[in-house]
């Protein structure tokens, strides 16, 4: 009796002790849950929850038995594990450190795997709610990884939980949200997969580091030279495919602006091969075993074999789900502020716009001459307001009005002016160097006012300001990709992230019909291009400061080569007649020997369309 007594008190202060840390815990996690994901002041905060959770963890360890004995039910242990890994990814979210990622995934797999939220009390609403919110976190996790595989299984468990949660709690609580999650990650998923790529959008060394115009990039050097550190990444479009809030433009930014692992490591690391006895392998009904016999015991020290430690920091992002133009102005005015020296902010803005001069616009052709597309009429009023605007601007006399004439939505169109972003919104901004891209049927909003000179290049604070500027509109060869493109993901966007995938994706060209050979030699061909035109970047005495100071960037540089690429398949596949409106531009204009038409960008494209057979779709007799 007496040492029943002894047990039952040893257990009922492991019990106490333990429901004080977690209440601890929680309290110091609701402190940090809210905190913006930008700005640097949030280290200690961070630092204290997570010392906070990491006492609880070891302490549930080490006292398991006394807690199980008190009545410690599994879900809580996964509860607590959901929440480290929730720190995890946050804390990624604000660095962009790989490593906090890796943790995240390392924890929900854990979960997953020892299956710790199976067999909670099935009347419990809330433990159902904790179960759902892991699923959609884990699933956010493993998508940013690429862990297609993992995301399928996680699909598949994520709508049984939903489907028998709307069975048992039909009562007490709807699951139509729930739902509408499992259908935003479907089709997430259906689009991110349709075409296949044997190279990751990360930056690879191994693919993007092309080894005969290394040398000429090693020995490039400019007057000045800018370090990428800081990015801003958003998208507002209406019905954009989304999954949580990460868009799928805002996604592919993401994985474009890291590192991915390289060489041996990137073939060979996995959890899998770290750690063959980590109990990963389902039964064949689709549950999986739990190998450890201590079901606590998620090794907190595996991430750290699973990072490459040969690899630069990755630039820190701000991804903003659809935010107010008020707090997207005060977002690049905190990273403004807090942006080293000598460094350059990337602004990445995908969203529609409207243009004060109608359906009548003006922009520089492919050869930088001044051309007009015209629509509909426009009234004899509005094309005096136009000239009279131009004339004040070719004698050097901007008016104010004109930074604020044409601009981007940032909201619900019913909502008027609040939502509205002008060119003239960045100015104050460019006294820091700028490299901004707008992705948008209204992008040359941002190039020109009226007939006269760009809004922002020339009107700048401080740093002249590098502009990539998306098409008005998308070509495809299939018309009804056109009405759909938006939930499909912009063009442009895809051309800078993947573009052989994006050109198959534009001449209908289904990559799963290409044999694999075929595939990575066209993969080959395009490297191949792109070292090409690094040389000739790299050695030209034509290239505008701007482009210059950037050019050492590996990221900025792969962007720069990649709308080369972008705006010359776009020249040459637009019917003649239509290719403003559907080719990208730049400011300030890159050296003519990478134009769109020039012979070694041309010949690049040729090559490329005749090994996928889809030659037949362009127009490579266009001059340019």
């Amino acid at each position: 009796m007496a040492e029943e007594q002894e047990e039952t008190g040893g257990s009922g202060v492991a019990s106490r002790t333990f429901r004080a840390l977690v209440e601890s815990a929680d309290r110091k996690f609701a402190r940090v849950r809210d905190l913006p994901a930008y700005g640097r002041g949030h280290a200690h905060y961070f630092q204290k929850v997570f010392k906070a959770y990491m006492r609880l963890w070891k302490y549930q360890q080490e006292n398991r038995s006394d807690l199980v004995a008190a009545g410690l039910n599994r879900w809580e242990i996964g509860e607590i594990a959901s929440r480290i890994g929730q720190l995890y990814f946050n804390q990624y979210m604000r660095t962009s450190e790989a490593r906090f990622l890796v943790e995240a995934y390392v924890f929900y797999e854990a979960i997953l795997r020892r299956r710790y939220f199976d067999g909670a009390n099935a009347k419990d609403l809330g433990v159902r709610f904790k179960e759902l919110r892991f699923y959609a976190r884990f699933l956010l996790v493993s998508l940013i990884l690429n862990r297609h595989e993992m995301v399928q299984l996680l699909v598949e468990r994520f709508r049984a939980v939903v489907d028998d949660s709307k069975s048992k709690f039909r009562q007490e609580a709807s699951f139509k949200e729930w739902k509408l999650v499992v259908q935003e990650i479907v089709r997430f998923m259906e689009i991110e997969t349709a075409y296949k790529s044997s190279r990751p959008v990360r930056y690879c060394a191994l693919f993007d580091s092309h080894p005969a115009s290394r040398p000429y990039v090693a020995r490039f050097h400019a007057k000045k030279v800018l370090k990428f550190k800081n990015a801003i990444l958003t998208s507002y479009h209406r019905n954009e495919v989304k999954f949580a809030e990460l868009t799928l433009d805002t996604h592919r930014m993401l994985q474009f602006l890291e590192w991915e692992s390289s060489g041996s490591f990137y073939q060979k690391q996995t959890v899998e091969s770290v750690y063959p006895n980590f109990p990963v392998a389902p039964q064949e009904n689709g549950s999986a075993v739990d190998h450890s016999e201590a079901s606590g015991l998620i090794d907190i020290n595996l991430a750290a074999d699973l990072i490459d430690p040969t690899l630069p920091p990755n630039p820190r992002k701000a991804v903003l789900y659809r935010p107010s133009v008020t707090q997207l102005l005060a977002v690049m005015a905190t990273i403004c502020e807090e942006l080293p020296p000598e460094s350059v902010m990337l602004i990445y803005l995908s969203a529609s716009g409207k243009s004060s001069q109608g359906t009548v616009s003006r922009m520089d052709g492919p050869d930088g001459s001044r051309r007009s597309s015209k629509g509909k009429a426009v009234s004899g009023s509005l094309r005096e307001q136009n000239n009279s605007r131009a004339e004040n601007l070719s004698n050097g006399k901007a008016e104010a009005s004109d930074y604020y004439s044409d601009y981007l939505w940032l909201g619900p169109r019913s909502n008027g002016g609040t939502n509205i972003l002008h060119p003239g919104d960045i100015i104050p901004f460019t006294r820091k160097p700028l490299f901004l891209i707008i992705d948008s049927d209204n992008s040359h909003a941002f190039k020109a006012v009226g007939l006269a000179r760009p809004v922002l290049h020339g009107a700048e604070r401080g740093e002249p300001v590098a502009l990539l500027l998306s098409p008005l509109r998308p070509s495809f060869k299939n018309a009804s990709f056109v009405n759909s493109a938006i939930h499909s993901g912009s063009q442009f966007t895809f051309f800078l992230t993947s573009p052989l995938q994006a050109f198959c994706q534009m001449v209908d060209h289904n990559t799963s019909d290409v044999d694999t050979d075929d595939y990575n030699n066209a993969e080959e061909t395009l490297a191949t291009a792109f070292s090409q035109w690094e040389v000739i970047l790299c050695t030209s005495r034509n290239l505008d400061l701007v482009w210059a100071q950037v050019m050492l960037d590996p990221f900025l540089r792969r962007l720069i080569l990649r709308f080369i690429f972008c705006r010359s398949v776009l020249l040459f596949f637009s019917p003649p007649g239509h290719i403003e409106e559907c080719a990208p531009a730049c400011v300030p204009q890159l050296p003519v020997s990478v134009s769109a038409g020039s012979e070694v960008v041309r010949s690049a494209v040729l090559r490329l369309a005749n090994q996928l057979n889809v030659a037949g779709s362009f127009h490579f007799n266009n001059t340019c």
